[in-house]
């Protein structure tokens, strides 16, 4: 499909649901289903970075009728070519009725933005490559499904944010608890935002992984040869120059292990481990908190601001963040045994993990949210991605749109700032600067290896 061709569909659908009469224009997932749409209605979509992450997001979103994924990008010729596979093996009957005319594989994610005929891209490789991938993806006309955490740096997650709204792209930002895990955190945040706990004091967030590292370190890995088929200064590209190691990228197919297989420490260690060193991450806090941070944001209706004020941990007291309304937040190693967020407020408390939901007193959720109260945006069939194509369709902002996940990171890179420099940090949200502190202020972006750098704006 044409850039012109996709306009006009969009453009068509916009004012169809300006005048429908009574009720918005909503295609349901069992409209879906029933009905393909024709080929040259359908979302075209390319992939940048088909790895771990990267391979399930294809397969998710070849599942919806009226998207056709046509392109995948990366810099592993084993991984580009295993799920150029995966593609054509999924539409091979299309491909023998015409409909489908196969799936390109590119080295290059530029070569795959330049097409004219790919309406959307999954962005799922590391994240010190999200910004120039992303923004080159608004330049190009492309709606954009980005894994998070959104960005390296609190500038780069400014610039996309800019960038989204400057070329008025659809962003989804890949924080998925708002959508999924049976509408727990959609629910408890409603709670809270309805003041079922009273005013709130203080939320305890979980971003602990016991096999990760929390903070990120530098990477000090030795050298090892680089496999065949790996473009390893491509993989690179902005980070610094060094040295391969498979943990940071191994060589072949990510697959899972099998089921009987899968203990915990085995499950995480047959990953990559790039988030694990700062040139490519901000450990679990950018990794995890990019989720749990995220809902805190959520509950405390924080989603388009964020904490002024962050304290390393020091004296036995976890790292603390502080609210202009007075509101605390700190980082504790676990809640549940698990990972989650804790609402306390002066009449109640909400916990709330992928697992479990715990209110406390329990009356505190037993009345409905009435008309007038505070409804917050749910994601049709709790579909994160479900959520972005009806977006592509609608024009609408789509749940973790990218402001919202552009000040979630935020408060993930705040805190590791803060840690790395074991300093406290004042941060004004509004402007996005640190208050009265140059050389905090130096730290909002970090240099970028030549010839890289973010793409103007």
């Amino acid at each position: 499909m044409s850039k012109r061709d996709s306009a006009t569909r969009r453009d068509f659908l916009k004012t169809a649901t300006a005048v429908a009469v009574g009720a918005p224009y909503v295609i349901t997932s069992s409209m879906r289903r029933a009905c393909a749409a024709p080929a040259n209605e359908r979302i075209t979509m390319g992939i940048i970075g088909p790895g771990k992450q990267g391979l399930g997001l294809l397969k998710k979103f070849m599942r919806f009728s009226d998207t056709q994924m046509i392109a995948v990008c990366d810099v592993s010729t084993a991984r580009r070519e295993y799920a150029r596979k995966v593609v054509d093996d999924r539409y091979t009957g299309a491909k023998d009725q015409g409909s489908f005319k196969g799936c390109k594989a590119y080295a290059d994610f530029r070569e795959l933005l330049a097409r004219d005929d790919i309406d959307a891209v999954i962005i799922a490789v590391p994240d010190h490559w999200h910004a120039i991938v992303a923004i080159e993806a608004c330049k190009q006309g492309k709606d954009i499904y980005c894994e998070k955490p959104l960005s390296l740096t609190i500038h780069e997650a400014r610039q996309m944010t800019k960038a989204v709204r400057k070329y008025d792209r659809i962003f989804q930002t890949g924080s998925q608890q708002r959508s999924e895990f049976e509408g727990k955190f959609h629910r408890a945040c409603e709670l809270v935002r309805n003041g079922r706990v009273g005013a709130v004091q203080k939320v305890l967030v979980s971003v602990r992984h016991p096999n990760w590292n929390e903070y990120a370190v530098p990477c000090d890995l030795p050298a090892e040869p680089v496999p065949d088929g790996l473009d390893w200064n491509f993989w690179l590209g902005p980070a610094p120059l060094r040295d391969y190691h498979s943990k940071i990228s191994p060589a072949g197919i990510p697959t899972k292990p099998p089921v009987e297989q899968r203990d915990k420490i085995a499950w995480y260690d047959h990953y990559p481990s790039w988030r694990d060193y700062r040139e490519y991450s901000g450990g679990t806090m950018t990794d995890f908190g990019a989720h749990n941070f995220d809902i805190a944001q959520w509950g405390l209706g924080m989603d388009h601001s964020g904490p002024v004020e962050v304290i390393p941990p020091k004296d036995g007291e976890p790292m603390t963040y502080k609210y202009a309304n007075g509101v605390i937040m700190q980082k504790v190693p676990e809640i549940n045994e698990t990972q989650g967020v804790t609402f306390i407020g002066a009449e109640g408390s909400i916990e709330v993990t992928r697992t479990s939901l715990k209110l406390e007193p329990e009356s505190i959720g037993a009345k409905p949210i009435p008309p007038d109260g505070v409804h917050l945006d749910k994601a049709e069939n709790q579909d994160h991605k479900l959520d972005f194509v009806n977006c592509v369709k609608s024009r609408k902002r789509p749940i973790a749109d990218v402001e919202i996940g552009a000040h979630s990171v935020t408060v993930c890179h705040l805190g590791n700032l803060a840690y790395w420099n074991n300093r406290t940090l004042r941060w004004d949200p509004e402007n996005w600067h640190f208050v009265g502190d140059d050389e905090a202020n130096s730290w909002l972006d970090r240099p970028k290896r030549a010839p890289w750098k973010l793409p103007a704006i």
